[in-house]
């Protein structure tokens, strides 16, 4: 089972600041990583078929891959137009990770616009995503739905942040070869959810796994769950995205899980946001991955 590494503590510098080139991270993980491959986010992944294919030849020449695309279409809206556009957006994503060789990109249902309702939200989320398997499939690329919590640059959060509502969505959208889930267990907490038991619900239609982790820091699950009953426009304070081993989620039980369902999918990690810490904390999160792969089979 391959691992990659998702750029979380750097995604400002990749995307915003431009202050880290590609290049130069693809030469840090190359040099400084145990992993096998590179999640791409749409903002640093290159713009024209050319320079993706010259990437995907860099990638190559350092032994890596790039197995996964993060994209975060925002599919709730009532504007037809808008809508249109988004899962152009979403067919642009798949294109992308196409030219760079990889397999998986990522699909999420959008904002929870305060003024949508439960029902339409979700049937919009549910027939964009619907329209966009045929044309990933056209491609040899799969879209994996993650039980996210909010895109690094939205307002809201995720219209099916909560498990109840992921699930719900998920059922609207039947099986097919060039779909499944991308599981994250620590954005399960964020809800007030039991990672375990999100897994255990969706464990045959996982295909890929974000690797991450949370502690707390002055709150806990039920200060979360009281949170949880309305919408909101960020992140519990209290609750701190972190290295993969340290924080509160089960890895133990997962990698049970998931070797006795057969995964064989790409683990990729997304790891804290402290840019001063996060080569460090990624070399300790790739280190304790490693290990517990090596010991459940997974590797």
């Amino acid at each position: 089972m391959p691992l990659a590494v998702f750029p979380k503590c750097f995604i400002k510098a990749l995307v915003s600041e431009r202050t880290l080139s590609l290049d130069g991270w693809i030469s840090m993980v190359a040099r400084d990583l145990d992993v096998d491959g590179l999640e791409f986010h749409i903002g640093f992944a290159p713009p024209t078929p050319e320079e993706r294919r010259r990437v995907r030849r860099t990638l190559a020449d350092n032994g890596l891959e790039a197995p996964m695309m993060a994209y975060a279409p925002n599919f709730i809206q009532t504007d037809p137009g808008r809508l249109e556009a988004e899962i152009a957006g979403q067919k642009a994503a798949i294109e992308a990770i196409a030219d760079l060789g990889g397999s998986y990109c990522r699909v999420l249902s959008g904002q929870w616009h305060p003024d949508v309702g439960k029902p339409e939200g979700l049937a919009m989320a549910a027939g964009a995503i619907r329209e966009c398997i045929p044309f990933a499939a056209k491609r040899g690329v799969r879209l994996v739905l993650e039980n996210h919590y909010k895109a690094s640059f939205w307002k809201y959060p995720d219209f099916a942040w909560q498990t109840s509502d992921f699930l719900d969505l998920l059922s609207r959208i039947p099986a097919d070869p060039n779909f499944g889930v991308n599981y994250d267990p620590s954005n399960a907490l964020i809800s007030g959810d039991d990672p375990i038991a999100l897994l255990e619900a969706v464990k045959h239609r996982v295909v890929t796994m974000h690797a991450s982790d949370r502690y707390f820091e002055g709150g806990g699950v039920e200060e979360l769950r009281k949170l949880a009953q309305n919408p909101r426009d960020g992140y519990a304070p209290f609750l701190k995205h972190g290295v993969i081993g340290r924080g509160c989620v089960d890895y133990d039980r997962i990698f049970t899980i998931l070797r006795d369902a057969k995964f064989q999918g790409w683990i990729s990690i997304e790891d804290g946001d402290d840019p001063s810490v996060g080569m460090a904390h990624l070399q300790e999160s790739a280190a304790f991955l490693r290990r517990k792969m090596a010991a459940f089979g997974l590797s």
